[in-house]
């Protein structure tokens, strides 16, 4: 593609190209939770997260790996589901626990914050990532997953180099300087509580 991660033209990979990195994720997923090599910590479920665009988004799970980035970066991946509402959207977050293993074993996953949806039922995954490439590889192969169940054209990632998640989350000013002209601010985050 020749274009840096998480610029304004974003599609998904080729689909054999993308389920075959699914797949893959999917076997070291399963090494990763026989090893116990990720937890599901409670610090940060609860907290609400308010973004750039005005809308916010409470925590309720997250997700680290035992891994240290040498490269962090910072992706936030956002969709909305179809035909999901009113009592539907907790049964997706009940439901959404048994995706881990479509994630967790991408190369570079560090760890996520999954937020609930939004007022506009746009739901956030928050990451940390080692390696910006890796970040953006795994968002084009998640494309192709969620776009079996998502609202076509709700589905939209930003990479964002060399910021750590818990950076990003001690507010604003990490992500200062990041926003592309005219670009939404969905992913932005404005300060939590």
């Amino acid at each position: 593609m020749g274009e840096a991660p998480g610029s304004a033209r974003q599609a998904p990979l080729p689909i054999g190209t993308a389920w075959l990195s699914v797949v893959r994720c999917v076997m070291a997923s399963f090494v990763m939770l026989l090893r116990r090599e990720v937890q599901l910590p409670r610090g940060n479920v609860g907290r609400v997260i308010r973004f750039a665009d005005g809308t916010e988004a409470r925590v309720y799970r997250e997700t680290v790996a035992d891994r240290v980035p040498r490269d962090p970066c910072f992706l936030a991946v956002s969709f909305r589901l179809i035909g999901v509402r009113g009592q539907g959207h907790a049964l997706f977050r009940w439901e959404s626990l048994l995706n881990t293993p479509l994630f967790i074993g991408f190369p570079g996953f560090v760890s996520k914050l999954w937020l609930a949806h939004d007022s506009n039922g746009t739901y956030r995954g928050l990451y940390e990532w080692d390696g910006a490439g890796a970040a953006e590889r795994y968002a084009r192969s998640l494309w192709r997953v969620l776009e079996l169940v998502c609202v076509r054209g709700s589905i939209d990632y930003r990479v964002v180099p060399g910021v750590r998640r818990d950076d990003m989350l001690a507010g604003p000013d990490a992500l200062t300087g990041h926003a592309q002209p005219g670009e939404r601010a969905w992913w932005r985050v404005g300060g939590t509580r």
